[in-house]
């Protein structure tokens, strides 16, 4: 073996180490597990209405938290969602709703978002509450969102989790979607449940 496979072998095993080193409770070596969180009913606004979750009961939801200034992560989770309901039936489509709840209420209007989510898919729908309503939300799905100080240009950036929440036909929180999750799995996912 040379020497260069040997430093990137030993190398593969210090970080493989280091990996299962940071899930240990740093005094007992035990791994720490965080709750699932539980999810819940929401009412939040769109440009067409109230969202009330509990009016979609019979559906498969997709949720996501984000918002309309994202640069980066809401565009690619967005245009996934728009992949897996383009790949579901017409039928299908129709017990399926993607909800996209904004991190941002103090920029993203109903209308403002309406405008977002349609660019990636017609079906799909953009909520907002109001700040102490997002948290609230946000804290019943163990989502965490940050808001960046304020750029010289006025901007700011929100740091938010980037999973997709798939919510049962009975309301209940079935499975966590992480970023770049395959079309195939999305569909699978909402089909299993339909």
């Amino acid at each position: 073996m040379n020497s260069t496979s040997y430093l990137l072998r030993s190398l593969a095993a210090a970080i493989a180490i280091a990996l299962l080193t940071a899930c240990s409770d740093s005094g007992t070596g035990e791994r720490v597990l965080v709750a699932r969180p539980d999810g819940g009913d929401f009412v939040l606004q769109s440009a067409a209405g109230p969202v009330d979750t509990r009016a979609l009961r019979g559906n498969v939801l997709l949720i996501y938290f984000g918002y309309i200034n994202c640069p980066d992560i809401c565009p690619v989770s967005m245009a996934a969602g728009a992949a897996a309901l383009n790949a579901l039936t017409p039928a299908e489509r129709g017990k399926t709703r993607m909800i996209m709840i904004s991190v941002d209420p103090e920029r993203d209007t109903p209308a403002k978002l309406k405008e977002y989510v349609a660019y990636f898919h017609p079906a799909m729908i953009g909520a907002v509450g109001t700040a102490a309503e997002t948290a609230a939300i946000a804290k019943s799905f163990g989502v965490g969102y940050m808001r960046q100080p304020t750029r010289p240009d006025g901007g700011y950036a929100v740091d938010h989790s980037s999973q997709t929440f798939v919510i049962g036909p009975d309301g209940k929180l079935m499975e966590l979607l992480p970023l770049g999750v395959a079309t195939d799995k999305v569909v699978a996912t909402v089909r299993k449940l339909l």
